[in-house]
């Protein structure tokens, strides 16, 4: 049950990230694979796919990995967090600016 719970707060965590990072033009998140030691490149919709499936059938699919990805075009986990936590903060101090 904790497992789930986390999935689905990882869930919860791409959407907002990709609210904020796909109209900068951002198309999804790069992951280092403790596998291969290389990156992989998710685009939004099959990093929430694959988080998707975990949760329904308790494993994610094999994908192919992208086709020659930008890698400007995606940003770290972490990146992410530390953006969607600068953009809250910047508007929590505008609203309490404005009171």
């Amino acid at each position: 049950m904790h497992e789930r719970e986390e999935v689905l707060a990882e869930l919860g965590d791409l959407d907002v990230f990709r609210t904020l990072l796909e109209p900068r033009g951002y198309r999804g998140l790069v992951v280092d694979c403790e596998g291969c030691a290389e990156p992989h490149y998710f685009d939004w919709e099959l990093l929430a796919g694959n988080l998707r499936n975990l949760l329904n059938e308790g494993r994610t699919r094999v994908h192919e990995p992208a086709f020659s990805p930008d890698p400007s075009c995606y940003v770290s986990w972490e990146y992410a967090r530390g953006f969607a936590d600068g953009v809250y903060e910047a508007s929590a101090a505008s609203e309490a600016d404005s009171r």
